[in-house]
């Protein structure tokens, strides 16, 4: 009896001192690592880092920095990426993202991106909006006056959307009318271009690139160059790597060369 009560005291103290480990670990993870992390177990990475994530992509011309804010914070929530987050966040900030349209990015990809990855960005923004004192009187209100809807072209896609779809799902066709079109696309805090910049990085970061030409075509009407559409798979080969960046690149390019013909 004494035995066996020692050796569930012995187990008792092992097991104790695996979950202190286990936290440990943990807690390391849920950290962005440190150039020196980096560099005590992939110095190579920290090298392409410095040199070419930081020395060449962020200063390109091709994107401004608050619009290669946009498209990695996109691709981050996207993705459910949320370690990194904070720093990119604060970087948003520090390059021009308001805060209300940082929050505004995190509704919009509840919807682009689903539900869940919008709610674990929250903690992330949460902790950069607590550490900059940004409170409820800089983010948009929850209803208020909307941007002016082209109904001409919102009856054209409701009306295509409707015949393909409308039999099948009725309620996602009116959802996507009523709540994404109707609604969400026209909040105000967020620019047209923005919230397309916003869609189009999450659609390639997650490679959906069969809603890529419809979103696409939608950011260029709404004032995305041809240039910053090839500069936006290039940032975005780096955030969410490099299948997905050339897996929507022939759409990409299908788009770009309609678009140069039907002028």
């Amino acid at each position: 009896m004494k035995r066996l009560a020692a050796t569930l005291v012995s187990f008792s103290l092992i097991a104790g001192g695996a979950s202190a480990a286990e936290r440990t670990i943990t807690e390391g993870a849920n950290r962005m690592p440190t150039s020196a992390d980096i560099r005590a177990v992939a110095p190579a990475l920290e090298t392409y880092a410095q040199q070419v994530i930081r020395g060449d992509l962020w200063n390109r011309p091709g994107l401004s920095p608050r619009d290669r804010s946009v498209v990695t914070v996109a691709a981050l929530i996207a993705r459910d990426q949320t370690v990194e987050l904070p720093h990119y966040l604060a970087l948003a900030l520090d390059n021009g993202v308001k805060p209300a349209e940082v929050s505004e990015i995190i509704t919009h990809l509840a919807f682009y991106t689903g539900w869940a990855n919008a709610m674990d960005a929250i903690p992330a923004a949460r902790e950069v909006f607590v550490n900059r004192n940004i409170g409820a009187d800089q983010l948009p209100p929850v209803a208020g006056p909307k941007l002016p809807l082209d109904e001409a072209a919102e009856r054209q896609r409701a009306t295509r959307v409707g015949e393909q779809f409308g039999q099948i799902t009725p309620r996602l066709v009116n959802y996507t009318t009523d709540v994404l079109f109707r609604d969400l696309w026209l909040r105000p805090d967020l620019a047209p271009r923005d919230r397309s910049l916003v869609t189009v990085s999450a659609l390639i970061a997650t490679g959906q690139v069969a809603q890529v030409t419809y979103h696409l075509n939608r950011a260029m009407d709404n004032g995305l160059t041809r240039d910053e559409a090839g500069e936006l798979l290039g940032h975005l080969a780096f955030y969410a790597g490099w299948p997905n960046a050339f897996s929507a690149a022939p759409v990409v390019k299908d788009v770009i060369e309609k678009r140069s013909t039907a002028k």
